[in-house]
């Protein structure tokens, strides 16, 4: 069965209604992109669905069971508060150095269980905040905008290790995003969002579909295809960081 099946889902604030009829699942293994303007109800969608939001109307459910990672979209710690990242991934529960390493290990940032957090790159924190999410060996991993605050090329890096983990967990991912050229590329499937679902399928369907290019133009769709391309020939399993960086640059002259 799905992971999550969201079925008929309305969500109102008082007289307002945010999220009108909304049929979308999960499936294990895959990723799933959100994108949507501003004000289209991707962040109460996202709360409906992790229960901090009632619904109006319909209903969601999830596989008995499921194991859920959240990774947010902002976390502010104190930067005079001394605090390793070993000790952060502790915070949530237990947990030994061996699982706080595999979990740092499989987000892309071995080696730093002993550093401080307020020593943290953006990047790398980011990947500590997805090492946190990945302690407790998630069914399905929900990202709100987890690139806020970060430059392109660290964003593209950044989903570069979500389809990582992806492949060596087969972990399926629920993320909301405004990036569209870099996460629609590492999408198997994108829900274009508009308060009601305007269209879905494919990356190439979405970027091609009359409603999509009426909230967002066809900029976009030439670094859609360009992105794919880059993406389909030089996929590796090596270092990412790189691979994002240059993907970063090639991106911003298709965006241009």
């Amino acid at each position: 069965m799905s992971l999550i099946a969201v079925e008929n889902l309305s969500v109102r604030y008082g007289a307002n209604t945010v999220l009108n009829h909304i049929n979308l699942t999960v499936e294990p293994g895959e990723i799933v992109t959100i994108v949507g303007p501003n004000g289209s109800g991707k962040t109460s969608l996202f709360r409906a669905i992790i229960g901090a939001a009632q619904p109006s109307a319909g209903r969601i459910t999830q596989r008995p069971g499921l194991r859920i990672g959240y990774v947010p979209q902002k976390l502010h710690i104190d930067p005079t508060l001394p605090m390793t990242v070993e000790r952060f991934m502790r915070l949530m529960g237990p947990a030994g150095r061996k699982d706080c390493d595999q979990a740092l290990a499989t987000a892309g940032v071995p080696d730093i269980a002993m550093r401080q957090m307020s020593e943290l790159s953006g990047g790398q924190f980011q990947r500590v905040m997805l090492a946190r999410a990945l302690i407790n060996a998630p069914d399905v991993l929900l990202l709100d905008e987890a690139t806020q605050g970060l430059d392109q090329p660290g964003s593209a890096s950044f989903y570069r290790q979500i389809e990582a983990v992806r492949r060596d967990t087969n972990c399926a991912v629920l993320m909301i995003s405004h990036e569209l050229h870099v996460v629609m590329s590492a999408s198997d499937r994108v829900i274009c969002l508009n308060g009601h679902i305007c269209c879905a399928g494919t990356p190439a369907v979405v970027a091609s579909a009359p409603e999509y290019r009426a909230l967002f133009g066809t900029g976009t769709g030439g670094a859609l295809a360009l992105y794919q391309h880059d993406h389909d020939h030089h996929h590796h399993d090596g270092d990412d960081h790189d691979h994002g960086h240059n993907g970063g640059a090639r991106r911003t002259e298709a965006a241009e």
